[in-house]
């Protein structure tokens, strides 16, 4: 045990001398929250903000000059809408005429508009907007469902009838899930996704260092000639691997902890308490009785391909590659309606998306959670074994 632990620290050491290594395994992971939040409100508030104030120009037919729709939108306050408007003699352009942006919206109406209003009738306007630009429909759409509800009322009056007259069942619906479940089942997603993301990341160049690397600057050799077993050369180099890859994760996590705390990125008093509830004691091992099987197995997944690697490059060019087939199971937490049973509890990577997701969720069960758990330590042995097989031949650890 003596041993493994001087390797271990001796290689520790060494990884962290890494500029490199650093950036992957610290830099990166703890400005990847606070960054990726401010950049997301600030845009996010200034899309909306651009959206409803900045001039909306609307066509329309001239010969509907005088429609009561036209009137009503012409009759609303500048501070309110900033909007302009211009009448097309032919109604057949208005459609070019959005798509080209030279107006943000064509209001089209139907010639039998006034008989329709007059003998009560539906008339069916149409609405021409461009849904590649962003905010002018959701403008356009409020503005005209104020005005279709202003002019049903006056119709309903002059029919001399109520609105409860005329609405016989009224349907409301209350969402059973909690405010935590519902962020944890349509948002959960994007957590274990940077996990997974950030644990291979962080344990790729450590990885690649502490094999491919020896070999080239020839360190390897000697290291081999101690009366130290080989076995426990691997283990101790496989725990800084493993160490640098929850370190990476845990990273972000602490990211995410700065960004709520320190910068103040969350507003939504809802949404803090989500986050903070998510940031508990209990969530955290729960998370990381999943992460450290994980990164074990990315450890063991890495370090064969390191140890066969003649080169740094050509280590680095053969698992780069490997982070796709890591981060496409990892996505499987951003699609809806996947759920964490007794089958995808027993596929790795997946496995720990799902049940990251429900442990987000406050829905997480105990025995899909051992599945999932079992599924991990099993694979992780698998890798172990594979890369122990591979750091035990002569022809991989020696140039």
């Amino acid at each position: 045990m003596k041993q493994i632990i001087t390797i271990f620290t001796k290689d520790l050491l060494e990884t962290l001398r890494d500029r490199r290594t650093l950036m992957t395994m610290i830099v990166i992971p703890v400005l990847l929250f606070p960054v990726i939040l401010t950049v997301f409100v600030n845009v996010s508030e200034s899309f909306q903000k651009d959206a409803m104030t900045k001039k909306m120009i609307i066509a329309y037919d001239q010969q509907f000059e005088n429609n009561p729709i036209v009137t009503a939108l012409k009759a609303l306050p500048d501070s309110l809408s900033n909007l302009d408007f211009v009448a097309v003699s032919d109604p057949a352009v208005m459609q070019e005429l959005v798509q080209e942006d030279s107006v943000q919206a064509a209001v089209s109406i139907p010639a039998g508009f006034d008989g329709d209003m007059k003998n009560h009738r539906t008339s069916k306007v149409e609405v021409f907007v461009n849904a590649t630009k962003i905010g002018n429909k959701e403008r356009v759409k409020g503005y005209l469902d104020a005005i279709s509800e202003a002019m049903r009322i006056q119709r309903l009056n002059e029919m001399e009838l109520s609105v409860e007259s005329v609405t016989p069942v009224q349907i409301t619906y209350t969402n059973t899930a909690s405010d935590k479940e519902t962020l944890g089942k349509l948002a959960g997603g994007i957590l274990p996704y940077l996990f997974i993301a950030f644990g291979f990341i962080g344990c790729m160049y450590p990885a690649i260092d502490l094999f491919t690397g020896e070999k080239e600057r020839g360190t390897i050799e000697t290291l081999l000639t101690t009366p130290v077993e080989r076995w426990k050369i691997l283990i101790g180099k496989m725990i800084v691997v493993v160490l640098s890859g929850l370190m990476a994760a845990s990273l972000a996590l602490f990211g995410l902890f700065i960004s709520i705390e320190v910068l103040d990125l969350i507003k939504d008093p809802k949404l803090l308490e989500i986050m903070y509830s998510i940031l508990s004691g209990e969530f955290l091992g729960m998370l990381y009785l999943l992460l450290i099987p994980l990164t074990v197995f990315f450890a063991g997944m890495m370090i064969p391909i390191a140890v066969y690697a003649k080169s740094f490059k050509e280590a680095q060019s053969i698992i780069t590659p490997l982070n796709f087939l890591v981060i496409l199971p990892a996505m499987v937490g951003f699609f809806p309606g996947i759920e964490l049973n007794v089958a995808t509890a027993a596929i790795p990577i997946v496995n720990v998306v799902l049940a990251t997701k429900e442990l987000i969720a406050g829905t997480l069960d105990f025995g899909l959670l051992m599945i999932s758990f079992a599924t991990m330590i099993l694979i992780a042995a698998a890798a172990v074994f594979v890369s122990f097989k591979q750091f035990d031949k002569e022809t991989n650890v020696v140039l």
